[in-house]
């Protein structure tokens, strides 16, 4: 869940909550500094969760703190393998990070796993 309300987000049954589509860009441009973590950390989550192995986060040029908040995040993110300035001419105002993608369950086996219940 992101707590700030992007013109592109869909509504949420809880108030003041929005739900976003798992995406692999994230402007932070449209959300309030001290909520960087937060979104952050459960944009790479989502992003993981749907399969992107690359995501591009997207904080802006200006001083560089908001660079160096969300490259602290990603330094502490066990899924992000790697992380540069954006290649294009965005260069140092956005960040390219690569995820490590989650590991599927293996499905059950009806021959080797027994059924909860069974003896």
């Amino acid at each position: 869940m992101i707590r700030e309300t992007p013109e592109d987000a869909a509504p949420s049954e809880e108030p003041g909550v929005v739900r976003l589509d798992a995406v692999d860009t994230l402007d932070l441009h449209t959300f309030q500094p001290r909520d960087t973590r937060s979104v952050v950390t459960e944009f790479l989550g989502e992003a993981a969760a749907a399969g992107h192995r690359q995501v591009r986060i997207i904080h802006g040029k200006g001083t560089g703190t908001q660079r160096r908040i969300v490259r602290s995040i990603l330094d502490a993110d066990p899924r992000v393998i790697s992380y540069a300035d954006a290649p294009d001419a965005s260069s140092w105002g956005a960040t390219i990070a690569r995820l490590r993608l989650p590991h599927p369950r293996p499905a059950p086996n009806a021959l080797t796993d027994p059924v909860a219940g069974d003896p």
